[in-house]
């Protein structure tokens, strides 16, 4: 059993989709507990997307920008390089994508196959965090009240159905599968952790995907409704704290779902009409039941290792919305012409969402 962290001397890791929403943030929190931080990303170069990162608390001396591709072999071999961990967290978000099979599902699979291959040659990573999803547990034919890590989705069900997402859920599940694979042939320390719809406060530039779903009855996106019909949430912050704590914990092993909250479609609009009344929800929703039961994924495995959820669902809305507003991402009021505003908050959303293609 190795300590993941020496105390003695400041670790340093690789985070990868260190652009993104799940990544910034997780860099973000790295950097203040003391860690040296190589971030890698498609384009060191491009200021719009690398800015946030640069002006991070203590980023001026702990943190270096890599250029790395999730569809070229060996591009992360030189920032996995001498890293004692490695947290992979990009990956290809394109809900909107016209060829999912090459631009969505296989550079997932090649990307985390790539990262593998880099921590075997680095001969230095004690550990590698895959962030995976909750599209790898819960999407089934039959719906249980609750899910844990031993549960995986039925491929064969989203081929079939092609929900909205589905090309992401397939990636996600294939990828993780994949890595468990990998890692076990190549004897790597491989933790997965399952977040389900990660919401609240960002620092990336443009609309982060995961809160075009939390915040579809805002917006009025109906087709991300089936998400959060019967949902599970968690705080932005609650999830990297929980990448970290499982990364420092020696016994920490498998799979760990990363979930506090669970709530129906109508509890959200209900919790949003009364904490943010200048929104328009609506109170009847076409072709989804009243009396839904909630669903929830349980975090017992990761409570049970020690692990405390500071966050409310309230907290992690206000946190979406009060950033959002300050980005110039959402509306202040969908009151007046609602229709219009809500048009106008989803053409917004969908422009940043062309922009953002990792988490």
């Amino acid at each position: 059993m190795v300590d993941m962290k020496d105390d003695d001397s400041p670790a340093t890791v690789c985070v990868t989709g260190a652009a993104g929403f799940i990544g910034s943030w997780l860099i973000m929190r790295l950097l203040q507990q003391g860690y040296i931080v190589r971030a890698t990303v498609r384009d060191p170069a491009n200021m719009k997307k690398v800015k946030h990162l640069q002006e991070l608390e203590k980023a001026d001396k702990n943190l270096t920008l890599w250029k790395a591709d999730l569809t070229e072999e060996g591009s992360f071999d030189e920032a996995i390089k001498g890293c004692s961990g490695v947290f992979h967290v990009a990956t290809p978000m394109d809900f909107e994508s016209k060829d999912p099979e090459n631009e969505v599902i296989k550079p997932t699979i090649n990307g985390v196959l790539s990262i593998v291959r880099s921590c075997v040659k680095a001969k230095t990573v004690k550990r590698l965090v895959f962030t995976s999803s909750a599209g790898t547990v819960n999407l089934q034919e039959h719906q249980q009240l609750v899910y844990d890590e031993n549960n995986w989705s039925d491929l064969d069900l989203i081929y079939a159905k092609k929900m909205t997402g589905w090309m992401y859920f397939v990636s996600k599940i294939l990828a993780e599968k994949a890595a468990w694979e990998a890692t076990k042939e190549n004897n790597i320390d491989f933790i997965s952790i399952i977040p389900t719809l990660v919401v609240g406060p960002f620092i990336t530039p443009t609309f982060p995907p995961s809160l075009i779903t939390a915040l579809s009855l805002i917006t009025g996106n109906e087709a991300h409704y089936s998400i959060i019909k019967q949902g599970q949430f968690v705080h932005l912050d609650d999830l990297c704290e929980a990448h970290i704590f499982l990364y420092e914990q020696p016994k920490a092993e498998g799979r760990y779902i990363c979930s506090s909250h669970d709530a129906t479609i109508y509890d959200l609009a209900k919790m949003i009409r009364e904490k943010w009344p200048e929104y328009n929800v609506p109170t009847e929703l076409k072709g989804i039941e009243k009396d839904l039961q909630t669903v929830s994924f349980s975090s017992k495995k990761l409570i049970g290792m020690g692990f405390e959820f500071k966050y409310s669902l309230e907290d992690m809305y206000k946190g979406a919305i009060d950033t959002c507003r300050e980005k110039g991402l959402l509306p202040y009021s969908t009151h007046e012409t609602p229709a219009n505003a809500n048009a106008n908050a989803n053409a917004n959303v969908k422009k940043n969402q062309n922009e953002n293609t990792e988490i």
